[in-house]
């Protein structure tokens, strides 16, 4: 009940819209209040930093789509030209994936859900949300998934 309260508040103070300001090379720690404000500004700026990254790099595929039809003579140049296009647009859909996930991830942030499993509600480690901050589950309920998906892809 504590845990709820503590993420509500935090939620309230994010949704004013006024992040802490964090210092140069803020690391967020398991020495602090787990998704104080200053952790919640971090993985803020985290997720926005790497959707603007994706943004950035459809654009640039936009560019090239828009530059003109491949144009190669060889038909072998031609083919490969158009494998690697299928390549880069099937990363880009990925990505447009991601940024869903990315959108969610904020949302959670907003609602005082972020860092907490869905599955079991207890605190994702800080070391995970660092190296995938879109996770949902931690890495015992993500494990269980996975392992619950295989037996059911199997049967």
């Amino acid at each position: 009940m504590l845990a709820s309260s503590a993420k509500k508040a935090s939620a309230k103070n994010s949704a004013n819209g006024a992040d802490p300001v964090l210092a140069d090379g803020y690391e967020p720690s398991e020495d602090e209040e787990f998704m104080n404000e200053h952790q919640l500004a971090f993985f803020r700026q985290a997720l926005k930093k790497w959707k603007q990254e994706i943004i950035d790099e459809s654009k640039e595929t936009l560019a090239h789509l828009q530059d003109g039809p491949i144009q190669e003579a060889d038909l072998n140049d031609r083919a490969s030209s158009e494998t690697d296009w299928g390549l880069e647009l099937r990363t880009r859909d990925r990505q447009r994936k991601l940024t869903s996930k990315i959108d969610a991830a904020l949302r959670r942030i907003d609602e005082g859900e972020y860092g907490y499993c869905q599955v079991t509600g207890e605190q994702i480690s800080l070391d995970r949300l660092k190296a995938r901050p879109i996770a949902t589950m931690t890495v015992e309920a993500q494990e269980a998934h996975e392992r619950n998906e295989k037996i059911s892809r199997d049967q």
